[in-house]
């Protein structure tokens, strides 16, 4: 294999992201199917901080920014031989995959945003939640924290690295108690405003599987690296069971990475706003090129480097 794709999550978004996508021609159309759905005020949108952080706004901008990067880039490179993405850019990954088109893609990224509002209100009601980045911290010292503040586990990256979601007053309270400490710990309180991957999306995950099922989905035709539980697959019904487990299961990021590593890539591309995801491989695969659409001024750029590290 080749050449191997990463797809975002959110928390990449800004306002000043892919200069480049509006003059494109190629991705026009996505972007038109975006701006139907969010308006098409999206990049003014990303300088006001609450309406970038919004579910239903981030999800959608999220998938459909990705999925207009591919639309500019899949002409010029080779067919990639395997895809993951974080978070809710596992959905773009498959549309990448061939699941669906990129508007089929966009709908089920706001059905996804809109059911874990409602499991947001259902679980948590009149209570705000979030997510909460935690490096330098031990899984013992993790564990104990979380079970004292009434936290999950939402996200793995290392076993010292990981995002833990639940009640905006519990996060606020661990965040209190490690800064006490002054133990050298790394917090983030990232810019999501709902408990992502964690147990009280229950009634998402159940509810999303029911969209899934009814959206004419394929089989991809691509390998594609699941959230859950970090295990390439292309069976349809398979991939559906993770697109919709995720949800309310932690993000097995560093087993994705390991999982897309051991097919044997020669070139990994991140694919939409941000480096966070180019970062978190080279972190973990330092031997295996990786760089990010967002470090390119324009789509041809992105091809020419692809085809100097295969060369």
């Amino acid at each position: 294999m080749t050449l191997a794709l990463l797809f975002p999550g959110q928390g990449t978004q800004h306002p000043d992201l892919l200069p480049w996508l509006e003059r494109t021609p190629a991705c026009a159309p996505v972007l038109a199917a975006m701006a139907a759905r969010i308006g098409p005020d999206w990049r003014a949108a990303l300088a006001d901080a609450e309406r970038a952080s919004d579910n239903r706004f981030a999800q959608t901008l999220l998938t459909g920014l990705s999925l207009a990067c591919w639309a500019a880039l899949a002409p010029g490179l080779p067919a990639p031989g395997v895809i993951a993405g974080y978070s809710v850019g596992e959905l773009a990954a498959a549309s990448a995959a061939g699941l669906c088109d990129a508007a089929t893609a966009l709908t089920l990224a706001a059905q996804r945003a809109e059911r874990m509002s409602q499991a947001a209100a259902l679980t948590l009601p009149g209570r705000a939640s979030g997510l909460l980045a935690l490096s330098a911290l031990d899984e013992a010292r993790r564990e104990a924290l979380c079970a004292r503040h009434g936290l999950a586990l939402a996200i793995r990256i290392a076993p010292d690295s990981v995002i833990v979601g639940g009640p905006a007053e519990a996060l606020d309270a661990a965040q209190a108690e490690l800064e006490s400490q002054g133990a050298g710990v790394r917090i983030t309180r990232l810019a999501v405003r709902i408990a992502s991957h964690t147990p009280w999306m229950a009634p998402a995950a159940t509810a999303f599987a029911e969209d899934l099922a009814a959206a004419g989905l394929q089989a991809p035709r691509t390998w594609l690296v699941g959230n859950a539980d970090g295990a390439a697959r292309r069976d349809r019904a398979g991939v559906l069971r993770g697109l919709a487990a995720q949800i309310a299961a932690p993000v097995r990021w560093d087993a994705c990475l390991d999982s897309v590593a051991e097919r044997g890539p020669r070139c990994v591309l991140e694919v939409g706003p941000g480096r966070t995801l180019a970062k978190m491989w080279q972190a973990r695969h330092p031997h295996l090129p990786v760089r990010s659409v967002e470090e390119f001024g324009s789509p041809q750029a992105v091809v020419d480097w692809v085809g100097r590290v295969l060369a």
